[in-house]
């Protein structure tokens, strides 16, 4: 598995656990949703100053990002979809 692979596997891992939904946890690493989709997605690179935001938001060291997830690790469920209602 490539570095990209193990970010993008161990980020979402991390977000997921967390509960935060993607644009909370862009607000939280200071870059744009979208990017964080991407990111996630496998289809960037991130350099070193982004990892150190996304370790930081995430609370975790940059190695923890870089990590093999090992091959038994299964995909996070998904957050709930969607906005929450207004009340």
């Amino acid at each position: 598995m490539s570095a990209r692979e193990n970010v993008a596997k161990n980020m979402r891992r991390l977000r997921v656990e967390r509960g935060v939904s993607q644009e909370a946890f862009a607000d939280l690493a200071g870059i744009d949703r979208t990017y964080v989709s991407r990111l996630e997605r496998k289809l960037e690179n991130p350099t070193v100053t982004v990892l150190e935001r996304i370790a930081t938001a995430l609370g975790v060291e940059i190695a923890a990002l870089v990590a093999d997830p090992g091959p038994t690790d299964a995909k996070p469920p998904s957050l709930p979809a969607g906005r929450k209602k207004k009340t």
